[in-house]
């Protein structure tokens, strides 16, 4: 059947994702239709799941470059994969079932392609790229009894793109607009964006989307540092709100190597994580902050690149900026990134009618809806890849172990 005949009946899809925070599973169950142009999505429900601490904990270790034996990583992966699958399970609840799951899983580890695209000069030069997800897929189709589509990144990667960022083509087709480009930023742990100019002529062609640096990530790392472990977030952006930020240590931050590296660029935590918060916390003491200046200064690094970068990379700048991730929720960050695009409106993507808590995790759905169907889900023009490609190994189970 063509895949254009398969799409006109909707189809109900788990996606899966936890971020770099590694905040917990964000479960999204959609009903899709269409395919690209004509492609339709209603969320049913969404749903996070946090992750158990103790797992949480050995996953952050792992992203931190902890060393573990073989042993270690396996038990870890089998077990990222049994809560993915008990989340898929749990977003059902209630509703019809799904009949595909996709699921990012967990990222551990991203290492660009080069040596130079995480803005740190001692990476090793390899002309490839390498990310690991752990949460195997024939782990949650096997407990689920859905079929699973994961390991999205690795076949960008196999050609010589950076496996990211993979929502952009989403969001080409969910969030264009005929008339008016627009910047799509999610804040996850690290911030990425897709510059999406309005739709006619060639417009899929001169989309452009990149990590722009740090998100959340570096603000939960502080906000658990300076509470001495009992806060994990910044809620509203209330703390950071209550301080002055320092402008000169955002500029100096700035010169960091990856702000000015252009695009396509990808990172993580491997570069914006617990040694880079450390080296923050050093530059800092010479101006004698506060811990609320401080958390308000490194929110201002985080708007700060995401502006530099728009103003630095885009071809011109957007009409419209549409939030979404964990981070739209910072109202602190939000009205810093108002401030520093002042005829630009700010929004979340929940006011064009895509929910900015789900939409990664919707993006997947439908990621894993197309490698179904035979449609590409990568974007050259984001990833650096050579040529468009299928995205997503495919695992099949007869039954459900969890039913």
């Amino acid at each position: 059947m063509h895949p254009t005949e398969e799409a006109a009946v909707p189809t109900r899809v788990i996606g899966l994702i936890s971020g770099t925070s590694v905040d917990g599973i964000d479960a999204a169950l959609v009903e899709i239709s269409g395919t690209e142009l004509d492609l339709k999505v209603e969320l049913v429900a969404g749903t996070t799941y946090p992750y158990p601490a103790e797992l949480r904990e050995r996953i952050l270790a792992v992203g931190a470059g902890v060393a573990i034996s073989m042993a270690e990583l396996a038990e870890r992966d089998d077990a990222i994969a049994q809560v993915f699958a008990q989340a898929a399970q749990n977003i059902q609840i209630g509703h019809q079932p799904a009949t595909i799951i996709g699921s990012h899983g967990q990222t551990v580890y991203h290492r660009p392609p080069g040596d130079k695209e995480m803005g740190n000069k001692t990476t090793p030069h390899s002309p490839l790229g390498y990310s690991l997800q752990l949460g195997r897929g024939e782990l949650i189709a096997h407990l689920t009894g859905i079929t699973t589509v994961s390991n999205f990144r690795v076949a960008d990667i196999a050609i010589g793109g950076h496996g990211a960022p993979l929502v952009p083509r989403v969001d080409a087709y969910l969030l264009s607009h005929p008339q008016e480009g627009r910047c799509i930023q999610n804040i996850g742990g690290i911030g990425n964006v897709a510059y999406i100019p309005p739709r006619h002529g060639d417009w899929l062609l001169k989309i452009r989307a990149w990590d722009t640096g740090p998100g959340n990530s570096l603000l939960d790392l502080a906000v658990e540092h300076l509470s001495d472990g009992a806060k994990t977030y910044d809620e509203n952006g209330n703390w950071a709100a209550s301080g002055t930020p320092s402008d000169p240590l955002v500029e100096e931050w700035l010169n960091q190597d990856y702000f000015h590296l252009p695009p396509p660029k990808s990172t993580g935590r491997e570069l914006f994580g617990l040694t880079y918060l450390h080296q923050c916390l050093e530059d800092a003491q010479a101006y004698q902050l506060n811990a609320a200046d401080l958390l308000a200064t490194l929110t201002e690094l985080t708007a700060a690149s995401i502006v530099h970068s728009y103003r630095t990379f885009l071809p011109q700048m957007p009409q419209r900026v549409l939030l979404c991730g964990g981070g739209s929720r910072n109202l602190y960050l939000k009205r810093r990134l108002e401030l520093l695009l002042p005829s630009i409106p700010v929004l979340t993507t929940d006011e064009v009618g895509l929910s900015a808590d789900f939409k990664e995790a919707i993006a997947f759905a439908v990621l894993a809806y197309w490698r179904l169907l035979g449609i590409p889900g990568n974007l050259p023009t984001a990833t650096g890849a050579p040529q468009e490609v299928l995205l997503g190994e495919i695992h099949q189970s007869q039954y459900s172990v969890l039913r």
